[in-house]
């Protein structure tokens, strides 16, 4: 592809900034996006070889005593397409370097801890791009919706959310955190193909019906996290996701920005490669 058919960067169209307003976002949209679908494809085939070349330098940054590594926090309403991103995005990279966790109800075990208890284990090593299926901000969505806890206790979990991600930034921790937003028609065509679809049986729950009764309630509280959480450091881009290729699009090159401003070298030997090659040539 000859030139970037991005009319705007995804990193400055998508960013949730001062005033940003989920009741007027448009979830079938391409912001940002001049291009057709094909070419979208071929745009994110292209940019996946560049992610996977960074991907590699990372982890041999962390073999060789880096400490940096990258998380990828997804957040989205059930069928907005988490699982999508992790097969066709950070599918593209080498498994290998990647750490991955997903987050659902918390067990007996967790419950007996601080919330961001079971985050903390499951931070991405050095040298490994880490992704996390739902997040810590369960807490404050799920938890907001169900009225799991009193208003006053995840009211004050935002400013300590805050907190928590500077603290991993500034210990050289990249976050690129992505709110994936269907439409409610959208979702509603995805659930019915799951209903109908023998071999997406299996991805069906009753209770997401549950949820979609609360809409409204979760679009609040969606908008409450992006007005307090989406700071300097650690932004929320809000990525349209009716359409998959898009959303997926969109994703690979939020995190291929990420990766692009650390800087990334190939770590330099700690032996003599001329000395290396002529032992090798006698071998």
């Amino acid at each position: 592809m000859s030139k970037n058919p991005w009319d705007r960067s995804p990193v400055e169209v998508l960013r949730a900034g001062p005033g940003f307003r989920l009741e007027s976002f448009d979830p079938s949209a391409t912001p940002g996006w001049s291009d057709d679908k094909d070419d979208g494809t071929e745009r994110m085939r292209d940019q996946g070889e560049r992610l996977a070349d960074l991907q590699e330098m990372l982890f041999a940054e962390g073999r060789s005593g880096g400490t940096r590594s990258v998380l990828l926090v997804l957040q989205g309403m059930d069928t907005a397409g988490k699982g999508g991103i992790l097969r066709h995005v950070v599918g593209m990279v080498d498994p290998q370097g990647v750490d991955h966790a997903s987050f659902g109800k918390p067990t007996d075990e967790e419950l007996a801890h601080h919330y961001l208890w079971r985050i903390r284990r499951a931070l991405p090593q050095p040298g490994r791009l880490g992704v996390f299926d739902r997040s810590h901000y369960e807490d404050v969505l799920v938890v907001r919706v169900e009225d799991l806890v009193p208003p006053d206790v995840w009211g004050a979990r935002y400013d300590e959310i805050n907190a928590f991600e500077a603290e991993l930034v500034g210990a050289g921790t990249a976050i690129v955190k992505v709110a994936l937003m269907v439409s409610l028609e959208e979702q509603k065509a995805r659930l019915m193909e799951r209903l109908e679809r023998p071999d997406k049986h299996w991805k069906y729950n009753p209770a997401d019906l549950a949820a979609r009764a609360k809409w409204p309630a979760y679009r609040s509280a969606y908008q409450a996290m992006l007005d307090h959480t989406s700071t300097e450091i650690a932004p929320w881009f809000v990525v349209p996701a009716d359409h998959k290729w898009y959303a997926r699009l969109a994703v690979t090159e939020l995190l291929l920005d990420a990766f692009e401003r650390l800087g990334l070298r190939w770590p330099a030997p700690t032996y003599d490669v001329e000395a290396e090659k002529h032992r090798l040539q006698a071998t």
